[in-house]
């Protein structure tokens, strides 16, 4: 049973932000665009990813009815915003146990609601991806039955009619968004929610700003919207991103429906567990502030005298000088004569690479404003790739630690490093598994864990399983942090890093095939200095199990062994005793491991009365020397 018992509280935005200090820093006289790219750029940084199935357990957390419930001190129930009565009885209620696949009817148990729909962001059917498809921001536990019927549908303001009337007075009609062409079916949420909706609506486009584009937007601005079949809102943008008469509707609702205690306190929760938050909770004024731009719907000039800088056999380097144009946003880039951009930035130059050696292109830019309208074109440039150069023709797999797995620790890492002579922009790239079964046999793709922002040349990057407890790497030193199906590998896994969704770029293991790289850290040789499609266990250096020197630089295993200056081990190869030179009298331990990480030798304080270590009982062949936390590799005659 539920009854208010609990006002909704809504408080001035100045006391709503529970953001911790300098969260939002370098938003202060910033608005529209502008603003909204700022935020993206705080709420995307040092996100920890976890996995779709953990959600909930998370909702025991975020989604406990504690604002409408007869007992807010003891409740177990979730607060399912398509079902909740706020001014009486509830027809149901849930626990975090009650998740369920389907329902006939209203009242059987919950589901997950990716309330941007996953149709929008998955790369199909069957593969779903990640940061999207568990981000705890937009993905709140719902009735299945309305979650259904809801289906891809949007929200929205219904019209007189309705196909569906739900329990808490929530319904699925035709559209009446004012001004807003699609008239097919939305969801009309009940009044107390839509505030709740709209705020999360707008952090979803901006947390995901640079990837809309590449996301299943119902129509580009330069189509016309089909009502009978087009549903989302999204207008495939990345700075607008949403069809301007739909914006009025969220802002309306941001204003009717302020922010409650609920989102407050879900937005410190969720920022606990996943490390960034929604912003238009701590400042619903935001809102107005993006989506204020007034454009002067004048076409900007074209681009000055657009140049070739420099040619190399995979990338060329252009550049350009802006038009004088007040409203200016961006620039689009052509190539070959093709009507689709092949790449855009807000820049004046720009490296375009994945091109083929020996071969030539034709560029021209074009600018485009806030209101999205296009310049002329600028001159076009010709440019003929160069037939090799020195630099690596695409980002490359450095290191792959597979470590300790148990129910609480899964120490996987892997380590990205850009060596191809300009900055990279990530967002198409990603992290791809496969999976087996283990009743059939067969193969399949798990889902995908997709990168984004840039990455400069020279530069490395680390990919970690949140539940890492590696001695060397914290989540909070790595880019990326994720629970995703690409970071939880066993070493019988099959894992590439691919462009544009399917195309490899670099891989560990081989596809079909049970792989043996459990249990064991690959660093990549010093003289491999391109990715391979097929990969070759002869550019690694192999490792024991939790592994972990250097992760995040660039140093290979050789490069890291022979950098140790603090000790010197000698002679190597060995016969009989290893030798110690050095500050060795403080160590310890040592330890003598093969490369699979068993333990062959181990003596603590080796070093009191003596200086070597004998090796003379070792069978032939390549082991680790562990010098407390300094390794070295050896080999025994």
């Amino acid at each position: 049973m539920k009854k208010l018992l609990l006002p909704v509280i809504f408080i001035s935005s100045y006391l709503l932000s529970q953001a911790p200090a300098g969260y939002y820093n370098g938003t202060a006289g910033l608005s529209g665009y502008a603003l909204k790219s700022k935020l993206h750029d705080i709420i995307s940084e040092k996100n920890i990813n976890w996995h779709y199935g953990d959600l909930p357990a998370y909702y025991g957390r975020t989604d406990l009815d504690l604002y409408y419930d007869h007992d807010v001190s003891n409740t177990m129930y979730l607060l399912d915003i398509y079902s909740e009565i706020p001014s009486g009885t509830d027809a149901y209620e849930y626990t975090q146990g009650q998740l369920i696949s389907s329902a006939g009817a209203e009242g059987l148990g919950y589901n997950r609601e990716h309330m941007i729909p996953q149709s929008t962001f998955s790369t199909s059917s069957k593969i779903s991806d990640y940061p999207m498809y568990s981000d705890l921001n937009f993905i709140v536990p719902v009735d299945a039955r309305i979650n259904q019927l809801r289906n891809n549908y949007p929200y929205g303001v219904g019209g007189t009619v309705s196909y569906y009337n739900f329990t808490n007075s929530s319904r699925m009609a035709n559209s009446a968004i004012p001004n807003y062409p699609y008239t097919g079916r939305v969801y009309e949420p009940i009044d107390e929610f839509k505030g709740d909706i709209a705020r999360t609506l707008l952090y979803f486009v901006v947390r995901y700003e640079g990837k809309l584009n590449s996301f299943n937007t119902a129509y580009s601005t330069s189509s016309t919207i089909t009502p009978a079949t087009d549903q989302c809102p999204f207008d495939g943008t990345e700075e607008r991103a949403i069809d301007l008469a739909y914006i009025e509707m969220l802002k309306q609702w941001n204003t009717l429906d302020p922010v409650s205690q609920r989102e407050i306190d879900r937005n410190n929760t969720v920022y606990t567990i996943q490390k960034n938050r929604n912003p238009f909770i701590d400042h619903p004024e935001w809102a107005n502030l993006i989506w204020s731009e007034t454009p002067d719907m004048v076409p900007p000039a074209a681009p000055g005298t657009l140049v070739s800088t420099q040619q190399n056999a995979h990338f060329i380097n252009l550049s350009w000088s802006a038009p004088s144009d007040a409203d200016l946003l961006g620039y689009r880039i052509y190539m070959n004569g093709s009507a689709t951009p092949v790449a855009v930035t807000k820049n004046t130059s720009l490296s375009i690479d994945h091109l083929d050696p020996s071969t030539t292109y034709t560029f021209t830019v074009k600018a485009f404003d806030k209101g999205y309208l296009e310049s002329p074109a600028s001159n076009t440039v010709t440019v003929t790739t160069l037939t090799s150069d020195s630099y690596a023709k695409d980002l490359l797999i450095t290191k792959y630690i597979s470590g300790t797995h148990n129910m609480t620790v899964s120490n996987n890492a892997l380590e990205i490093s850009n060596k191809t002579g300009h900055e990279v922009n990530l967002n198409n790239y990603r992290i791809n598994i496969l999976f087996k079964n283990t009743t059939s046999g067969a193969y399949y793709n798990g889902d995908t864990y997709e990168l984004e922002g840039k990455i400069g040349n020279n530069e490395s990057f680390v990919i970690l399983n949140p539940r890492a407890d590696l001695s060397c790497y914290s989540n909070g030193q790595a880019k990326f942090v994720t629970a995703s199906d690409p970071m939880t590998y066993k070493g019988t896994n099959y894992v590439e890093l691919a462009y544009n969704k399917t195309v490899t770029v670099d891989a560990i293991g081989v596809k079909y095939t049970d792989n043996t790289n459990g249990n064991v850290s690959l660093y990549r040789k010093n003289t491999v200095t391109q990715p391979v499609n097929t990969f070759n266990i002869n550019e690694w250096d192999a490792f024991p199990s939790d592994y972990c020197q250097n992760l995040g630089g660039t140093l290979s295993a050789d490069e890291l062994i022979t950098s140790a200056e603090e000790f010197k081990v000698y002679p190597n190869p060995v016969d009989d005793y290893l030798f110690i030179t050095g500050k060795y009298e403080n160590i310890g331990n040592v330890k003598i491991t093969d490369l699979s990480g068993k333990i062959i030798y181990t003596e603590k304080y080796p070093f009191r009365n003596k200086k070597s270590i004998p090796v003379q009982g070792l069978p032939a062949g390549v082991y680790i020397l562990k010098l407390d936390g300094h390794i070295h590799k050896f080999i025994k005659k």
